[in-house]
């Protein structure tokens, strides 16, 4: 979506062959790099304790208790599985990403995390736990990270669609805490997913007159120029789902634009959008062009 509505803004002699794709590719890194930035920032707040242990024990007259600042966060066992994952350091590396540190926000973010009674819980526990060493990592994230206003303001500075993808981050942290496993951070996107997308987008481009064609004569007194531009992508993409997207049922398809409108349109799209779609497939199976199938099983 976010691809076409670019797309749409651009002129038009400056859209090459393989323009589109490589829009698209922008963006997935884009939300790569943001993944990637968000563990690090994880991983950076946890272990700060170590460099606010050596810097009050530097001081000139050190008190007992700068001499006694626990260090145990630091030596996660979780932040090593993070750090050593190799995807994850060539991230950081092609994207300059330890360039990026703030560490005056770092050392807030990390003084507001000794504080709480979370924090408190685990520094005093002598033993470390698989599930202790995880969950005070979310906590990091969830409780710290994810709800700092400085924090979010420098997302929103660094990068440029954070707003669009900040709730979604939110629930790949959380699958990844989950599931380290399953990640692959030099392929985020599995290449199923992938290859949806880029069909996606080019059946959208290709059959963007035949589509309006279907779509115009449902709009009945609204003039389809005054439409949100993102209203009408949205019922692009449904109705190529529709029709050249066997394995997609359409009640998924639906729902699925429903949600996008709400989220990324007015109040009113998602009623609207889901009137017209509707309305639109009626029509498409009357004429038997909705041809569904079952997802081959693998």
């Amino acid at each position: 979506m976010q691809t076409l509505y670019a797309l749409e803004t651009m002129e038009q002699s400056s859209i090459k062959p393989g323009t589109a794709t490589r829009l698209l590719n922008e963006k997935l890194d884009q939300t790569c790099q943001i993944f990637t930035y968000l563990l690090n920032s994880v991983v950076q707040v946890a272990q700060y304790a170590e460099i606010d242990a050596h810097a009050r024990a530097s001081k000139h007259l050190p008190s007992a208790e700068d001499l006694q600042v626990n260090t145990k966060i630091a030596g996660n066992e979780f932040i090593y599985q993070i750090t050593s994952d190799k995807g994850f350091q060539v991230n950081l590396e092609q994207w300059k990403m330890k360039l990026q540190t703030d560490d005056d926000l770092l050392r807030k973010l990390y003084n507001q995390l000794v504080l709480t009674d979370t924090y408190k819980a685990y520094a005093a526990e002598g033993s470390r736990t698989k599930a202790g060493e995880k969950e005070i990592l979310e906590f990091i994230y969830k409780e710290i990270l994810a709800k700092s206003e400085p924090f979010l303001q420098h997302m929103e500075d660094t990068f440029l669609h954070w707003g669009d993808d900040e709730e979604m981050m939110g629930i790949l942290i959380n699958n990844y805490f989950n599931k380290p496993h399953l990640f692959n951070f030099l392929q985020l996107i599995s290449k199923e997913k992938l290859d949806y997308a880029k069909e996606l987008l080019l059946t959208v481009i290709d059959k963007k007159e035949y589509c309006l064609e279907l779509i115009k004569p449902k709009l009945q007194n609204w003039d389809s120029e005054r439409i949100a531009a993102v209203d009408m992508l949205l019922m692009e993409m449904g109705v190529c789902e529709f029709l050249y997207f066997p394995t997609i049922p359409t009640k998924v398809t639906i729902n699925e634009y429903i949600d996008l409108a709400k989220a990324y349109s007015t109040p009113q799209s998602g009623q609207f959008i889901n009137g017209i779609l509707d309305n639109i497939l009626k029509d498409l199976e009357k004429e038997q062009l909705v041809l569904k199938q079952d997802r081959p099983k693998k």
